[in-house]
């Protein structure tokens, strides 16, 4: 069973190989760093091995600040055996072009990198590599092992200065994202378990299919969190794979399970989404606290709880 993060005699898997933005997350959780760490090749294998316990726990990233939300991690996630996130970490993203040895920055006619690090880093190819193509990569550090190996279909490879620098590749430019500021945030994935407490600054992660496809439908969903004052931070539809125009919508919203509002919420969306997956609670690492008025506090849901259970006969009035 998975609690919060912490030494485990189970490896950690990340998004690999070594040197991606996923392991230099991984290197913030507590224990993780003196921990076995094994790179996977994608999301779903990374979750593969968390289920069939070859893992403790995976860092995986979920949301991108230009990019939005990242598929692949979204889907495998809420697909197959029930999972939690026990932790998130943002890290800044900042980005070098490298090259082998010898190549120049005219010579640069395809560049290989993750589909996410070329969209962040298309006004600057836009202004110095016009023609350069994109070959997608499964992450940065892949694009710079492969470009290290020979025999590449591109001689340049956008990463993170760290990945250059356990390579030896040449940085032919530095600082080339198009967004200074941007961060990707990472999520720590594992089986369900003791949930992490409550910090009073956390964030509460699910999947809520849509039942039906009818007016209103989302409405129903969202009055949960409105009439509750839950505050939604994110939120994404994603196609279940079922048929055209079935989707499941992944929800981040700011609070804990145990805080009254957010366990109320829940109720009340599984009566709308009796399928609905709690991906877990967690600690929120801006470590900002939400915004509650006094009616949604803890102590007001308490006391109307009292109130009705005094009209009831139950207590009190």
């Amino acid at each position: 069973m998975t609690s919060a993060p912490g030494p485990s005699p189970l490896p950690y898997t990340f998004l690999g190989p070594e040197g991606t933005f996923t392991e230099s997350a991984l290197l913030q959780v507590p224990g993780a760093g003196a921990a076995k760490r094994v790179p996977s090749s994608n999301a779903a294998s990374a979750l593969a091995m968390v289920r069939s316990g070859q893992a403790f726990a995976a860092m995986l990233p979920i949301e991108n600040s230009i990019e939005g939300g990242v598929p692949a991690t979204l889907d495998a996630i809420s697909a197959g055996t029930q999972l939690r996130i026990l932790h998130e970490v943002v890290v800044p993203v900042s980005f070098v072009l490298v090259a082998r040895a010898g190549v120049a920055l005219a010579d640069i006619t395809a560049v290989g990198t993750h589909p996410h690090a070329w969209a962040q880093t298309r006004d600057w190819f836009g202004e110095h590599l016009p023609h350069a193509i994109h070959v997608p990569a499964n992450s940065t550090a892949a694009a710079a092992h492969e470009l290290l190996a020979g025999g590449s279909a591109f001689q340049g490879a956008v990463c993170a200065p760290l990945v250059a620098e356990q390579t030896g590749l040449t940085i032919l430019a530095a600082g080339i994202e198009d967004n200074v500021g941007a961060v990707t945030r990472f999520v720590l994935v594992g089986l369900p378990g003791t949930l992490p407490e409550p910090t009073g600054a956390d964030k509460t992660t699910l999947a809520i299919p849509l039942p039906k496809d009818h007016p209103g439908a989302l409405m129903a969903i969202l009055e949960q969190f409105a009439s509750r004052g839950v505050n939604l931070s994110r939120i994404e539809s994603r196609p279940t794979g079922k048929y055209l125009g079935h989707y499941v919508f992944s929800v981040d919203v700011d609070g804990h399970i145990h805080d009254a509002r957010v366990a109320d919420a829940l109720r009340g969306l599984h009566r709308v989404s009796p399928d609905m997956l709690f991906l877990g609670s967690y600690p929120r690492a801006d470590k900002q606290p939400p915004l509650i008025r006094a009616y949604n506090s803890d102590t007001a849901f308490a006391e109307s709880g009292r109130w009705v259970d005094g009209l009831l006969g139950l207590g009190p009035v």
